[in-house]
């Protein structure tokens, strides 16, 4: 269907886009949010696939005439609820849950939290972003830390639909075709983790796919990237921790970690494998032992758009922040040189 109002015929817009005279406006589209679309787009799904697609579905929101040409009437509720009417439901919901929640251990809250904005996640993409954005400060600490460590303490457990990508060692040889499973055509962004030192918890193996999924989701909602150009990734060699390889919910390889050319060998097949398909992604590396963070740095930085986290997301944030002291001074930054630094804390 087309992501306007009023019914188009393909050939008039077809003639429209020719002539170059669409302008820019807000339409009123499968995907309700209030940004300007340069076109009509053309939605190739009906009836319960888009319902069960978090991208395209507007669960009550769809008018009628919608429902008409999408296959959807008789698959809704009767009444139509706005976008706006959506949002102000689900934050009542959220102010109830901290109702309800009160006095119960704060890892119960944080997980209940998390579970509610993920079950909005999972059924509707525009309005769970749309949330965020609106509320960047009291969710980013439940969509990543400190409760994303929680998560992916349990992960395996929490897991009920998959997001992102997973590799692993036993895909040796196909990752090349696998890359093309992914349903979008451009990707810009793309979070790596192999899960071995997931935050200061360790090797968390295949759990640790809640931080990539997380870190993007803060890049959608505070820096602006595109929801549908994302890409997170989890590169499953094994894990030595042995609680989860003994735990039959896990998720992931029951092996130990790959070492050595083994491991390195699978990092560069995957590595190809994005490149080839999306050269101009940027790969960022999250989460990796320290060991193979400055090796995996070294080894594609000057071959493919990447960085690690850990090691230069970190310098350059703690490098803004100094640097920011010289300016909040009033001094020149030609004077930072004579600044005394106090460093509090041992990190983790």
């Amino acid at each position: 269907m087309w992501r306007r109002s009023s019914v188009v015929s393909r050939s008039a817009a077809t003639a429209a886009l020719q002539s170059q005279r669409w302008r820019m406006r807000y339409y009123s589209s499968i995907c309700p949010s209030k940004t300007p679309i340069p076109g009509p787009c053309i939605v190739h799904k009906r009836g319960a696939d888009i319902l069960h697609d978090p991208w395209f579905n507007k669960e009550t929101g769809f008018p009628l005439t919608e429902r008409d040409r999408l296959g959807l009437r008789g698959l809704l509720p009767p009444r139509v609820i706005s976008f706006e009417q959506q949002y102000d439901r689900f934050m009542e919901s959220f102010r109830s849950l901290e109702h309800n929640t009160e006095g119960q251990p704060l890892s119960v809250v944080s997980l209940a939290k998390w579970r509610i904005l993920n079950r909005l996640h999972d059924r509707n993409e525009t309005l769970y972003y749309r949330v965020l954005i609106d509320n960047i400060k009291n969710f980013a600490p439940i969509i990543y830390t400190p409760t994303v460590g929680l998560v992916c303490q349990n992960y395996s457990g929490l897991f009920r639909r998959p997001r992102g990508m997973y590799f692993s060692a036993k895909d040796k040889g196909e990752m090349m075709s696998m890359i093309y499973n992914w349903p979008a055509k451009q990707v810009d962004m793309v979070v790596l983790t192999d899960g071995s030192r997931i935050l200061g918890l360790g090797d968390l193996g295949v759990q640790g796919m809640a931080i990539p999924i997380g870190k993007l989701d803060m890049y959608v909602a505070a820096a602006g990237i595109n929801p549908q150009k994302i890409l997170p990734i989890m590169l499953d060699v094994g894990t030595n921790n042995q609680q989860l390889l003994e735990n039959p919910l896990y998720i992931g390889l029951r092996q130990p970690r790959l070492e050595g050319e083994e491991y390195i060998s699978v990092v560069d097949e995957l590595m190809e494998a994005i490149h080839a398909r999306w050269p101009k992604a940027v790969v960022q590396f999250e989460d990796f032992q320290f060991k193979w963070a400055f090796e995996t740095l070294e080894r594609y930085r000057k071959k493919i758009c990447m960085f690690n986290d850990d090691i230069q997301g970190t310098a350059g944030v703690a490098l803004a922040g100094l640097l920011g002291t010289v300016r909040a001074q009033g001094r020149p930054l030609s004077d930072f040189a004579n600044q005394k630094i106090v460093v509090v804390g041992a990190g983790r």
